[in-house]
């Protein structure tokens, strides 16, 4: 089991951070089916202020070129992630386009 940790941020609104939350406590079928069939065997999300920052446990058939191939290829994935961007931004300094960033661990006990 391999764990990657990701961070976005959220636009600096009360009120699209509530709605932000409130989708993710009824996240679509579809979209778990997504997660799941990737090779995501558990994915948590965590927020302080306007900052997203996930865990994902994966097994050995994941890659992030197979799962982002697939979301490509999959029209509902498409539809959440367009409608996700609606509340999320670019962490500062990452490139055009990009929005979940892959983090750097940097310590481990």
């Amino acid at each position: 089991m391999r764990r990657y940790c990701l961070a976005v941020d959220l636009k600096d609104d009360p009120k699209l951070i509530a709605e932000y939350e409130s989708w993710h406590r009824k996240v679509w079928p579809e979209i778990i089916e997504s997660i799941r069939s990737s090779g995501i065997e558990d994915m948590t999300i965590y927020r302080y202020s306007n900052r997203l920052f996930m865990i994902m446990e994966v097994n050995d058939n994941f890659s992030f070129e197979k799962k982002a191939a697939a979301d490509l290829a999959n029209p509902k994935v498409q539809e959440w992630e367009e409608f996700m961007w609606n509340f999320q931004q670019a962490i500062p300094g990452v490139k055009p386009g990009e929005k979940w960033v892959l983090m750097e661990k940097i310590f481990q006990l």
